[in-house]
């Protein structure tokens, strides 16, 4: 017989497998000896009171011994099948290779960057030098921007695919098995490379292909249908389904598609800052304690606002995490965050992000929030003075409009420079932040002090373009054969998302052969 319950535990106690026994047997009023072995199903921190608890969700097993379930795929091989085109090595690409492959047809992966190993001198380049490689960044490469930012994967996205499968293909390919039971799963930047790496290889191994420093550089399109591609400027692949996965900051694939008259649509999306506080802050405000137990994670915190008519929100919130420059071109500055799996650093950052509709920047220009966005990136560049150097303001000082006269040591290692954002960021991004920072640092005591950095800018929250699809066959409406697919196309805004959209595009190309 198998029941399912919830019980608490205090922090110290989620470890200890005999007492858990015990609460289920009390819980079931039953005797100990009949419990025969128990399985968490999900575990979350709930810290709305004083006494800070854990929530389990437990399946047990009463008088029948428990029978652990392995998540296998035995993949084909499919060297020799009907070929698949997806462009971009991100989530969406990697899982949707992965379910081509399920699905008896044969990926072939095209990623305008670099292998994790050799995108690591890229990034080093970057954080110390300043110098950003317009193919090889945090952005570009092997794993697409989730590899060496953070690993996250919580998402709201229940109905669209089987989020389970998504997070045991990651378990199989050795992330930690707790990732399947945690409300807020995270893998780390410091174990997402192997990770992806290995799936890499399963592709490969099953007779996938992955292409490196391969750039799209044209679709070749006849009588309203995908041929191929054009790579590098020179060389031509051929099949009859391409699958579009190359992520938000693609711009280059957003200017071909309009040029060849493509439809494309301007897409709102959100603007703001990185706010940096000591995770000490945050841990005290959200576990209502002097020190954080050593049986408790770093804290994180998710906040929001309405402000007029305007949404003012938390975005990627990084405990014990790194701000770090994500720009993909020349001239601009770009941040973000992560953290690595012991998520121990000295700070938590998170993006604070303001909504920007297409209201707000007039035209008919489907790539005009492109160009909107493009713009204040070159600002806070410019602001910065060069080399990746972010500018940056004490919270207090930017609520005050008042110039910072020194800023609090943080984490972002090209460096910061003390700037009016007001200088930077559009007049209404400005003033919802400015009315929203005071009310967050009345839900979390301690947030709305000057010990806190704003950084600029965090402008790439999700794709400021939007590549239009049917719903039901996920292929563009003037273009037989091509797959919109995740963070790039609009339709997905994290890992998880983009893993399972990536799967649905794969399954809809099997649908329509």
């Amino acid at each position: 017989m198998q029941k399912n319950i919830e019980i608490t535990l205090l922090p110290h106690e989620v470890e200890q497998t005999e007492l858990i026994n015990q609460k289920l047997a009390e819980a079931l009023k039953l005797s100990e000896s009949r419990i025969k072995g128990f399985e968490i199903l999900k575990r979350s921190i709930d810290a709305r009171s004083r006494k800070v608890i854990f929530r389990l969700q437990v399946k047990v097993f009463v008088d029948e011994e428990a029978v652990p379930e392995f998540y296998t795929v035995n993949y084909p091989n499919v060297g020799t099948a009907k070929p698949v085109i997806i462009i971009g090595a991100g989530p969406a690409g990697l899982f949707a290779a992965l379910q081509c492959i399920e699905n008896g047809l044969k990926p072939i992966i095209i990623e305008r960057g670099k292998d994790v190993k050799q995108r690591r001198r890229d990034l080093a380049a970057i954080n110390k030098q300043g110098l950003v490689n317009t193919e090889s960044n945090y952005c570009y490469g092997e794993g697409g921007a989730g590899t060496y930012s953070d690993g996250k994967l919580y998402t709201r996205s229940n109905k669209r695919g089987d989020i389970n499968k998504v997070l045991q293909v990651f378990v199989n390919h050795g992330a930690q098995p707790d990732i399947t039971i945690d409300a807020r799963p995270h893998i780390g930047t410091n174990k997402l490379p192997h990770i992806i790496t290995s799936i890499k290889n399963t592709i490969l191994n099953a007779g996938g292909e992955v292409m490196f420093n391969s750039q799209m550089t044209d679709i070749l399109i006849e009588f309203g249908k995908v041929k191929g591609i054009e790579v590098n400027f020179q060389d031509k692949l051929f099949a009859d389904d391409i699958i579009l996965a190359t992520g938000h900051s693609a711009r280059d694939v957003y200017e071909l598609l309009n040029k060849k008259n493509i439809l494309i649509e301007a897409k709102p999306f959100a603007l703001g800052v990185r706010i940096e506080h000591p995770q000490e802050t945050i841990d005290k405000a959200q576990y209502h304690c002097d020190i954080r137990s050593e049986f408790l994670p770093p804290a994180n915190y998710s906040l929001v606002e309405q402000v007029g008519t305007r949404g003012v929100f938390s975005f990627c919130m990084c405990p014990g995490g790194i701000i770090a420059p994500c720009a993909t071109g020349e001239n601009e500055i770009v941040v973000n965050g992560w953290s690595p799996s012991k998520r121990n650093n000295p700070y938590a950052n998170s993006g604070t992000v303001v909504q920007v509709t297409l209201e707000d920047v007039q035209g008919y220009d489907p790539l005009r929030m492109l160009h909107f966005q493009s713009e204040i990136e070159k600002r806070a560049f410019e602001a910065g003075g060069g080399n990746l150097v972010a500018p940056a303001q004490r919270m207090v000082d930017f609520v005050n409009n008042r110039l910072s006269i020194d800023l609090p040591r943080n984490s972002y290692l090209p460096g910061t420079k003390s700037s009016m954002l007001d200088n930077i960021l559009p007049d209404f991004v400005s003033d919802s932040l400015r009315a929203a920072l005071p009310l967050f640092g009345k839900k979390i005591r301690g947030y709305y002090t000057n010990e806190a950095i704003l950084v600029g800018v965090e402008s790439r929250t999700s794709s400021p373009v939007r590549i239009p699809r049917d719903k039901e066959t996920y292929q563009h409406p003037q273009v037989k054969g091509l797959y919109p697919c995740a963070e790039g196309a609009g339709y997905a805004g994290g890992i998880l998302s983009a893993a399972i959209d990536g799967i649905n595009c794969a399954n809809a190309i099997l649908s329509a052969s």
